[in-house]
């Protein structure tokens, strides 16, 4: 069983998620495609706290903190999404996405076509905070449109039951853990964080 984790949005909490799960579960973690390497690679910051054996290298690694698509073109790259697809590990193994679903990854390639034919199974991290619905919703009416199974939501920051409700309801979605924001990164407050992380799978 492999995860995906994609987000409503950038910047949302993805990697610090994916490492969690993954510390929870002892996966492997794959980013395929890194947008942004003049500072650390969500891949190196992830090793300091999983450890590099458990790291896999990416596809794409692309210098400006773009959109791949445009990243990639800035260095005359198509991003190809069967290659991928090619090397992408069979099993336990938790994969980060960039940005949102319907991020490009070239000229007719989104994300989100992506994450259908990787066929993990795929869990969305979205804010608690206001706008969270709108953008979570959408992001689920993508998923159902293109007939793609959500394993479910994953909320960060300080928890807010209303829109917790709201997306379990309109989305017709489980909510599958409430992550409070952290500001301790170490491996040791991640790993006891992990260990009581209210998820199952």
């Amino acid at each position: 069983m492999n995860y995906f984790i994609s987000g409503t949005d950038t910047g949302i909490g993805k990697t610090v998620f994916s490492t969690l799960l993954s510390l929870k579960l002892g996966y492997r973690y794959w980013k395929p495609i890194q947008s942004g390497t003049i500072d650390k690679t969500d891949s190196e910051w992830v090793a300091e706290r999983l450890g590099k054996n458990f790291i896999l290298n990416e596809v794409y690694k692309l210098q400006e903190p773009l959109s791949p698509h445009a990243a990639a073109k800035n260095e005359s790259i198509e991003i190809k999404h069967e290659l991928i697809i090619a090397q992408a590990p069979t099993d336990h193994t938790i994969i980060e996405g960039c940005g949102g679903l319907l991020v490009p990854l070239n000229s007719s390639t989104l994300i989100i076509d992506l994450i259908k034919q990787l066929h993990a199974s795929l869990i969305l991290v979205a804010r608690s905070g206001l706008g969270t619905i709108n953008h979570t919703l959408l992001s689920i009416e993508a998923l159902h449109n293109r007939n793609i199974p959500l394993l479910g939501v994953v909320m960060v920051g300080q928890p807010n039951k209303s829109n917790l409700e709201a997306i379990k309801h309109f989305g017709n979605t489980p909510v599958l853990a409430e992550v409070p924001l952290i500001n301790d990164f170490s491996r040791k407050n991640l790993i006891e964080i992990s260990t009581t992380l209210p998820i199952q799978l």
